[in-house]
């Protein structure tokens, strides 16, 4: 195993509600930067996304999982001490094992996944800016801000073709705990975020802005100018129409 002790990766937070475009909004940045990669055989950037950091659930919990009555979108549910080292690790530039959830078992699956450690890191989910202490380890921080109706036809449409949920059921998931925990947990941390995106990844200017800040990040090098950049995303928080 090899270890990467290069500049201190940019690690950038990407929040938002439930099916509102953060795996789409991080691929397509992701996209956009590889297609300027340099040889050097380094990473750029990587996705990192908090629900592989579920914490395992015990047998009264995975009963109540199984019939869709476990709320997933509470902050407890999360092993952010975990995430946290991680986070932690990577910035040190060591590689680390990501764990992977099996939403079967709903638990922790035996073998993780070994990252690198890269220039830009997106860490993507619900509540990547609840954590204080995860939050303080984020140089810039994104939420995604998409229609409440956008996001439950979407969410409607994943758990009735990919998960093969009735209609009935995945309603009254939504009503019971996606809803109430969004307005609760997920939607507050909206004043965290240094850059507000409406309309997730159709936000294509929001997008090519972001990408350019990021380009500009890895020109300068990230442990040259980190603290320039950092400041500069602190006092120019804004929400890109």
């Amino acid at each position: 195993m090899m270890s990467v002790k290069n500049a201190t990766p940019f690690f950038i937070g990407v929040a938002g509600g439930t099916c509102c475009g953060k795996t789409e909004v991080c691929k397509k940045i992701c996209e956009e930067i590889e297609e300027n990669m340099n040889s050097s055989g380094r990473q750029r950037i990587i996705m990192l996304r908090h629900k592989n950091f579920y914490c395992n659930l015990n047998d009264e919990q995975k009963a109540l999982a199984s019939l869709g009555k476990f709320n997933f979108d509470h902050p407890s549910a999360f092993d952010d001490e975990l995430a946290l080292a991680t986070i932690k690790t990577l910035k040190e530039g060591k590689p680390v094992s990501i764990p992977k959830y099996d939403f079967v078992t709903y638990s922790r699956l035996d073998t993780g996944e070994i990252i690198y450690p890269a220039d830009v890191i997106l860490f993507e989910g619900i509540l990547v800016l609840y954590n204080k202490e995860i939050r303080d380890n984020l140089d810039m921080k994104i939420f995604i801000d998409t229609d409440c109706d956008t996001r439950l036809a979407r969410r409607v449409l994943r758990d009735t073709i990919e998960h093969k949920r009735d209609i009935d059921s995945v309603l009254s998931h939504y009503t019971s705990f996606v809803k109430r925990s969004f307005e609760d947990f997920t939607l507050p941390t909206k004043k965290y975020a240094d850059v507000i995106i409406p309309r997730g990844v159709n936000n294509t200017v929001a997008i090519d802005l972001i990408v350019e800040h990021i380009r500009d990040i890895l020109k300068v090098g990230h442990s040259q100018d980190s603290h320039r950049i950092r400041k500069q995303s602190e006092n120019s928080g804004s929400r890109l129409h």
